[in-house]
């Protein structure tokens, strides 16, 4: 039977970002992707935002990954010539009430390590962007884009070049344990032919698929298996060049940050994610939507015109669950957890987990 030290299940962000990690510290590395490109879920269905940190309670592994993600992120952009731009971004209080949830955010950004932030009043907010409305805001100056599809390829790139292989149109359908690793079987998603070799070490990153794919393997204790649950993520688009420099957000609501306005490296902007909670992924964005969008966009941007919101994509947010209580939380899980030696299971990598991608790899590298 052939074999290989490392599999990694999943081309997405998080699945490649993996994979050069190993690659880079000598372990022969392959990436089975169901489909025949990179990142054609989660990844590059978001906002494309580099996050600063903001949101998350201290400790958790969403504000440390993010923090440290932020700097690893700019650096990598900058060495391996990935567009991107550091824009900054304000998030808007658009009444008196929501002032204080600025303020809240403000506090645990800097209990995460996040010093920058910069509180505005209505008349400075309106100085740096004279088409918003707000009561106040604050100035994130270290968020930024990046170009989401030219990143995971540079990631690629670099993989490859220590060593690791990627196999497109393959899935990985079975995983049995054994005292050498792992059998996987997998299947060719075109032609259907099925083909079978050991690993050493297995990496489950597979994002929305990924407890699925857990709950398929014998040997790991299904209490380890959190619940999929999907957020949906609709964006609607505005045709021209957009009037605003900065990226726009809301204070958070349940399940998001809010249908916030983002830009993109051409200057174009665009709107969303709003959350909508399905049973089934499903990537068609519904044009009647936009009666929502409209309301909450002109709270900070009343001179949207009418009928220029247009359906543009969506994603869907691979919330989790466990006995019926929600989990916030990136949940990875080694063999300190689980007790099945060399397997790594990637749950629930949702936003800021482009951001997070360098230090999560780091992480899960280390636990193998």
């Amino acid at each position: 039977m052939d074999q290989v030290g490392c599999v990694v299940a999943g081309g997405g962000v998080i699945g490649i970002a993996i994979a050069r990690e190993l690659a880079r510290r000598g372990i022969e590395t392959l990436i089975v992707e169901e489909f025949g490109s990179v990142g054609t879920g989660t990844s590059s269905r978001n906002s494309g935002v580099i996050h600063a940190g903001l949101y998350y309670p201290e400790h958790s592994l969403k504000a440390r990954f993010c923090v440290e993600g932020n700097a690893a992120l700019y650096r990598f952009a900058r060495d391996y010539g990935v567009p991107h731009k550091q824009c900054g971004k304000l998030i808007v209080a658009t009444d008196n009430k929501q002032v204080q949830i600025l303020t809240q955010i403000a506090g645990r950004a800097a209990a995460c390590g996040v010093k920058n932030l910069q509180f505005l009043s209505r008349s400075e907010a309106q100085l740096l962007e004279p088409d918003l409305m707000c009561t106040a805001a604050i100035m994130s100056p270290s968020t930024g884009i990046i170009d989401c599809h030219a990143l995971m390829l540079a990631l690629l790139g670099d993989a490859q070049v220590h060593g690791a292989m990627i196999a497109f149109n393959t899935k990985v359908e079975s995983v049995v344990a054994n005292s050498d690793g792992f059998v996987l079987g997998t299947v060719e998603t075109q032609s259907g032919r099925q083909y079978e070799f050991q690993s050493a070490m297995f990496i489950n990153a597979c994002g929305l698929n990924a407890p699925a794919l857990a709950m398929s393997i014998a040997a790991l204790p299904k209490k380890n298996v959190p619940q999929s649950r999907y957020a949906k993520g609709n964006y609607f688009s505005v045709p021209g060049t957009a009037p605003f420099r900065h990226l726009v957000y809301p204070v958070p609501e349940i399940g998001g940050l809010g249908i916030h306005l983002t830009l993109d490296l051409a200057g174009s902007m665009r709107f969303g994610p709003d959350v909508e909670w399905i049973n089934a992924i499903d990537y068609a964005v519904d044009p009647a939507r936009a009666g929502v969008f409209y309301e909450a966009i002109r709270k900070y941007w009343p001179l949207l015109p009418d009928g220029c919101l247009e359906p543009a994509y969506c994603g869907v947010r691979p919330k989790l669950s466990i006995a019926g209580s929600a989990v916030t939380d990136f949940m990875i899980e080694g063999p300190a957890l689980h007790s099945v030696k060399g397997l790594v299971n990637v749950f629930g990598i949702e936003s800021p987990g482009l951001t997070s991608c360098l230090p999560i790899a780091q992480y899960v590298s280390a636990l193998v």
